[in-house]
């Protein structure tokens, strides 16, 4: 809820996807006024590609940057970060972290996930 992002709080939330099934993600919130936000994910649950694990907790880290330009304009990147001990399948599939970003960033901002075609193929 709006209501729970504020700096220094702790959020944990769940996600089901095509590739890894369901994973537990712990969201920091770093920085949050009306003019910034700043949060980082990681996941906390060990994410499988059918019985295969792909990242161990921990091995999936990003962080996102929210700042406003103006009234109507907000200015968005991200860092993300694959762990040490992730598996090695991961590997060179920069597409699907693209497309990922991409993604949230037609979320954010009210883009029907529909509208357009993948970024990275």
């Amino acid at each position: 809820m709006p209501d729970e992002v504020k700096k220094g709080k702790v959020l944990y939330f769940a996600e089901i996807n095509n590739v890894s099934g369901k994973a537990i993600y712990q969201m920091k919130i770093i920085d949050a006024s009306p003019i910034r936000l700043v949060f980082s994910v990681e996941n906390v649950s060990t994410m499988r590609y059918h019985l295969l694990p792909i990242f161990h907790p921990g091995d999936l880290q990003s962080v996102y940057f929210l700042d406003r330009e103006s009234d109507s304009v907000w200015r968005y990147y991200s860092i993300v970060r694959i762990g040490q001990t992730a598996n090695g399948l991961m590997a060179g599939n920069d597409s699907s972290f693209i497309n990922r970003a991409v993604a949230f960033y037609r979320n954010l901002v009210g883009i029907p996930t529909t509208q357009e075609p993948p970024v990275a193929p």
